[in-house]
């Protein structure tokens, strides 16, 4: 089963926390409200849409490899003379050069088997000096939800440790902007984005882990039903909860860089 495959439940788990941080994204990458922007794994479409709220005469599209995303983002669609979706694979994008004035990703990149190879395509399509932006979760430190997640995994059971989303590639500060630097991109920079997502219940916090959606929810998915309450119980501990109907705020952070495709000469 993919562990991103269905897109009603990775809305409710990962996809709420994407609109939050989508708007500090666009306001760090510097979109001009104008032309072509291109959102690379678009999901379900939360950055397109922030885009398209934040810059009113912008047309964005939003491409996605899960058809079923972009079914979704398609079905949800404010401003769909404004914003499209379509299916398209980062590393080998269907667009000429420089037909983006702007292009940007949301917590998308660590999941490209080849992401050098995304971030050529991404520098091609965008026009000389046009911003190419990404950001991805801290998840070694500074992304909560998913911390104390892992955290509780492993003090249940030490074999999670492996599985564990700190090892994934480009969350630490740095990785990203090396890899941009890398990839030829211009006037490189980067820095962290914080959001705080705030929770109605414990449940609001807890239930969406349990529909499979990414490596936690992967995780869970396999674990059997003592494994399971038993993480929910440290979970708890680790969240000081006392009341599961009290309402919860945890902190988010995203390392967030940018860079200006080269101008010719």
């Amino acid at each position: 089963m993919n562990m991103f495959g269905d897109a009603e439940a990775y809305e409710r788990f990962m996809g709420r926390w994407s609109g939050l941080l989508g708007p500090h994204l666009v306001n760090f990458a510097g979109v001009r409200d104008e032309g072509k922007v291109l959102d690379i794994g678009s999901g379900t479409g939360a950055l397109s849409f922030c885009i398209a709220r934040q810059k009113n005469h912008c047309q964005v599209l939003g491409i996605d490899p899960s058809d079923g995303y972009v079914k979704y983002a398609k079905s949800r669609n404010p401003v769909p003379e404004r914003v499209s979706f379509e299916a398209g694979d980062a590393r080998q994008l269907r667009f000429p050069d420089e037909t983006f004035q702007c292009c940007l990703s949301l917590v998308v990149f660590n999941f490209i088997p080849d992401v050098r190879k995304a971030l050529d395509e991404a520098r091609r399509v965008t026009e000389p000096g046009g911003c190419v932006a990404a950001a991805v979760w801290d998840y070694a430190a500074g992304m909560r939800m998913l911390r104390v997640f892992w955290d509780a995994a492993v003090k249940v059971d030490p074999g999670a440790e492996k599985l564990d989303e700190s090892h994934m590639p480009l969350c630490r500060a740095g990785e990203l902007e090396e890899l941009w630097k890398q990839g030829g991109l211009e006037d490189v920079s980067s820095r962290p984005l914080d959001i705080t997502m705030r929770f109605e219940s414990f449940a609001d916090f807890w239930d969406p882990f349990l529909l499979g959606q990414g490596p936690a929810g992967a995780y869970l998915r396999n674990a059997d039903s003592r494994r399971r309450e038993a993480l929910r119980e440290v979970v708890k501990r680790r969240l000081a909860i006392q009341r599961e109907d009290g309402r919860l705020r945890l902190q988010a952070r995203a390392w967030a860089v940018r860079g200006r495709a080269p101008k010719a000469g």
